[in-house]
């Protein structure tokens, strides 16, 4: 094969990815609206009565806030002020610092410039999966504006094995953005379906969840790279900040499932909940790593315990 075939092949491929990503945010349009942050603006999406108690909630890795929506948030706005944000880079979220807005510190920093904008005070915050070390830095950066926590199947210490090939490729400057502008869209529509079944496994997604959710979102290029990103640094900035999770003085509630082969429930939800002094426990026999799916009762009612602690 030619020089001149192979690039021939991969502009085919970029045009293709191309058409892909105008196909998929024409049918995925923003939900809520941007606010302004350092460098960019973040998107969000508000349920509820804005005088009810407020709940963040912070969707996991390959994903955006049409997942925490259809899972958790129309059930809460009946009585929660709901606040769903696409974190920097996913969904329609700018990623103002590039690979810096990596770090679940600095997404943090940046959702915290949102909440103080859109007039929260005191917030419920709750975090699933790649999430969980967002939640927690959250809670250890602004403890006065947390009343309390909520961590489903959540990432918060490091763990044997990596994070997939194909990961570590794509957050590889200049390589990873070659990939990730030809290969990943066309394979990513062969690959989603079952991807999705397999984070799910051994439940069940809900009927059309991909199209509910807008979890194609991911196969875009530039979100992908953050998606990429964000799983590269996460083991490194867990290990740094485990050991201050006894700082974490509010009431914390902590879900997952003994099915989960994700994230493991034993080396995260587990060691977590030893470490802080108002957590209680539930871990669900014979569920995975989408608990708040398969156990949605169980989830409102701990945002409920919560907020009622938090509260007093």
């Amino acid at each position: 094969m030619t020089a001149v075939v192979v690039i021939a092949i991969f502009v085919a491929l970029a045009g293709v990815t191309l058409a892909g990503t105008w196909a998929i945010e024409r049918a995925n349009p923003p939900s809520g609206r941007f606010v302004d942050v350092d460098g960019g603006r973040l998107h969000v999406e508000e349920l509820g009565a804005a005088d009810a108690p407020p709940v963040l909630l912070l969707h996991g890795a390959s994903g955006n806030l049409g997942d925490m929506r259809l899972a958790l948030g129309e059930r809460l706005a009946q009585r929660y002020r709901v606040i769903l944000i696409d974190r920097p880079g996913h969904g329609w979220s700018d990623r103002p610092g590039g690979r810096d807005d990596a770090s679940p510190a600095r997404q943090a920093e940046l959702i915290h410039q949102v909440l103080i904008k859109i007039g929260i005070g005191k917030v419920i915050v709750l975090g699933h999966s790649w999430s969980g070390a967002l939640a927690t830095a959250y809670t250890l950066a602004y403890p006065d504006a947390v009343s309390g926590l909520v961590l489903l199947a959540p990432v918060t210490h490091p763990w044997p094995g990596g994070i997939g090939w194909i990961n570590n490729v794509v957050a590889t400057p200049v390589i990873g953005a070659l990939i990730a502008h030809t290969l990943i869209l066309p394979m990513g529509y062969f690959v989603l379906t079952p991807g999705v079944a397999f984070v799910f496994a051994p439940d069940i997604p809900p009927p059309d969840y991909g199209a509910r959710t807008g979890v194609a979102m991911l196969l875009r290029p530039r979100e992908f790279i953050a998606n990429a990103q964000d799983l590269a640094g996460l083991k490194d900035f867990v290990r740094a900040q485990s050991p201050r999770y006894g700082e974490i003085k509010v009431p914390t509630a902590i879900i997952a499932g003994d099915k989960d082969h994700v994230v493991y429930t034993d080396i995260h939800a587990r060691a977590i909940a030893r470490q802080l002094p108002q957590a209680t426990l539930t871990v669900l026999p014979g569920v995975g790593h989408m608990v708040e799916y398969a156990a949605t009762d169980l989830v409102v009612q701990a945002i409920d315990d919560v907020a009622a602690k938090g509260g007093r």
